[in-house]
């Protein structure tokens, strides 16, 4: 997908719509191999070396695959943290205490998601992350990072403002979505860092 900047961006739900359709003809094995992939990637980043709370997702459908990730940072003795989308599209957080702590829930005729099963620790418990690790369908050359369009991470992210915290926020992609330039708002909050299959690429930290 070439998406170089120039002239008039297109809104972002047509750059949603288009990112969308490429992850949906993914096959299964390339999911699995960007999940490895990217595992093996992030382990690497001092960041998540040095975290005791991490805060991740559940991949779902043709993103890349966060599995691999989420248990090895539970062996490494790391407490990760899992959303759980609340009516209102705000995030609840729950802890990963490996693949039969999860539960499939469907939100309304949204998409399944996986979230913790267990104890609900409320949407302030993401402040004491030292990693957030956000979904996206892609990230520009400024850091910006493209979501779905729900909103909850970007009231995450306004959460973390407001209490102080400074953890480091990681989006994990595709190769192919790290591109020149998305759309971006006046709200909107670059990353710190991409990891995708091939190598990581890091921002700077305002």
């Amino acid at each position: 997908m070439e998406h170089d900047g120039r002239g008039a961006d297109p809104d972002k739900r047509t750059w949603r719509r288009e990112f969308l359709a490429v992850r949906s003809g993914l096959p299964g094995d390339v999911v699995r191999a960007a999940g490895d992939a990217l595992a093996e990637r992030a382990l690497g980043l001092p960041e998540l070396a040095g975290a005791r709370t991490v805060a991740a997702y559940v991949s779902v459908g043709g993103e890349p695959g966060t599995l691999a990730l989420l248990d090895a940072l539970r062996a490494r003795g790391v407490r990760v943290l899992l959303p759980a989308l609340l009516p209102d599209n705000d995030l609840d957080w729950g802890e990963y205490a490996g693949p039969d702590s999860l539960a499939r829930v469907r939100h309304g005729g949204k998409m399944a998601l996986f979230e913790p099963s267990g104890e609900r620790l409320g949407p302030a418990a993401v402040t004491a992350a030292d990693v957030v690790l956000l979904p996206g369908l892609a990230v520009d050359a400024r850091g910006m990072r493209l979501g779905r369009g729900g909103g909850s991470y970007d009231r995450v992210l306004d959460r973390l403002e407001r209490a102080g915290a400074r953890p480091a926020l990681v989006v994990l992609l595709y190769d192919t979505e790290v591109v020149a330039r998305v759309p971006a708002e006046a709200h909107d909050r670059p990353v710190h860092a991409v990891v995708t299959p091939s190598g990581v690429r890091r921002f700077p930290r305002g």
